[in-house]
């Protein structure tokens, strides 16, 4: 199937907010032609038609454009933090109300287990917290409340926590009745203005999702999510998006590598203006501040990776591929890359070396905003992907948010130490 115009596009930005560019239109496209396919739809307009009228193609339209990549223990410092933390905020409770904790996107169940887990590791008994669990996939709460997890759920050098919490099963491992318990899974979208009027949370747990969305959509969800954590309460994110808090009133708790932050007093809130289209930006006179290094001019050499990407053990067509991207980017011949890029996503699973490239590429075109949503989506897919750790952080120190590149520059480090030492 050919897809021609951009319904599709703006059906899934109306349904789940999905910024089409955080992804790219190729990875759309593919779950298009699989949908459409597998309904028999023999072109754009038939699945189209198909699309408004069912019900049940829209979730599983929504389930294809959905790739859940998530594993337990994700980002382990921000379970240790949680686990200090929410033993302070048991203790202010003195028992009047078990603490409340909200995961979402919770996709297959491994961050909301895993939260549940890192509070069991920490003394906190079972009737003193209760963990809601929601995601916009019901086919994703079903595997969830199913809890039986293959080996790609559990990696790190540190997983005995399986032994803890799992019994082996034909199919994986199950988790414990006594984690599973402490779960409560239910389908819901963040952009629905049900689920902002809920009790505010004690602790949030929102990770790697607002780099879907565009800055507008991210600005809103934000707001959504401010308002669903208390005021003595918590929210931890993705790596990649403490930056874009800065203008909500929510401050870091400055735990390293824990992702966590905090409603910031009223008196220091410093709103943070949208960014215009780089076309169009007028020049702003910036306050006093150190001056910051701008990101390096790209160049047909500055494209040449400092690893080459691993691809998938056997598979000569992706390694080729791979190569073929670098080759022309090194090059110069952007328009020849990005068509690599594209097609790449068409034909395999996304890894963050071409989402990488891709905000090189839009670097080169004077794409500012697109090039910083591929180095998030890069780190979403890869949290320490150091070339894009670099460059995000340059972007950032460039537009004045000298404290967001020098998180990310921290980030870097840490990556390279902690390599150096194993």
């Amino acid at each position: 199937m050919k897809v021609d115009d951009s319904r599709f596009f703006s059906f899934l930005k109306e349904r789940i907010g999905l910024d089409v560019t955080s992804v790219g239109e190729a990875i759309i496209e593919r779950a298009l032609r699989q949908r459409a396919t597998a309904v028999n739809c023999p072109d754009s307009d038939a699945y189209w038609h198909l699309l408004v009228s069912s019900p049940q193609e829209q979730q599983a339209l929504i389930e294809a454009v959905i790739v859940p990549e998530t594993w337990f223990f994700r980002y382990p410092e921000s379970f240790v933090t949680l686990g200090m933390l929410a033993r302070e905020r048991i203790a202010g409770l003195a028992g009047a109300r078990p603490l409340r904790i909200l995961s979402l996107p919770c996709s297959t169940g491994e961050e909301p287990y895993s939260i549940a887990m890192a509070l069991f590791d920490a003394g906190v008994d079972a009737r003193q917290f209760k963990v809601d669990a929601i995601d916009i996939s019901p086919v994703s709460i079903a595997k969830a409340e199913h809890g039986v997890y293959g080996k790609n759920s559990f990696r790190g050098s540190d997983i005995s926590y399986r032994e803890r919490y799992f019994s082996p099963v034909a199919d994986g491992f199950e988790i414990a009745d006594s984690v599973r318990d402490s779960v409560s899974f239910q389908p819901g979208n963040l952009l629905d203005p049900k689920l902002a009027s809920q009790v505010a949370y004690d602790i949030v747990f929102c990770r790697n999702l607002v780099i879907y969305f565009d800055r507008q959509t991210q600005q809103h969800v934000f707001k959504v999510l401010k308002q669903l954590t208390r005021e003595d309460g918590l929210l931890f994110i993705g790596p990649a998006e403490g930056n874009l808090l800065a203008g909500i009133g929510m401050r870091s708790t400055g735990i390293a590598q824990s992702f966590a932050f905090r409603h910031a007093p009223v008196d220091a809130v410093v709103p943070v203006p949208v960014a215009a289209p780089i076309a169009s930006r007028p020049v702003v006179e910036a306050p006093a501040r150190a001056v910051a290094p701008r990101p390096a001019p790209r160049t047909s050499a500055a494209f040449a990776p400092v690893a080459k990407p691993v691809a998938a053990a056997g598979n000569s067509d992706v390694s080729a591929l791979l190569d073929r991207i670098a080759g022309l980017a090194n090059e110069g011949k952007s328009a020849e890359a990005r068509a690599a890029c594209e097609r790449y996503l068409q034909q395999h699973e996304p890894v963050a070396q071409v989402f990488y490239w891709l905000g090189l590429l839009s670097e080169v075109e004077g794409q500012v905003p697109q090039a910083q949503g591929f180095y998030r989506k890069a780190l979403y897919l890869q949290p320490q992907h150091s070339e894009s750790l670099a460059q995000l952080a340059a972007l950032l120190a460039a537009q004045g948010d000298t404290a967001g590149a020098r998180r990310l520059q921290d980030r870097a480090a840490r990556g390279t130490n902690k390599q150096g030492n194993q």
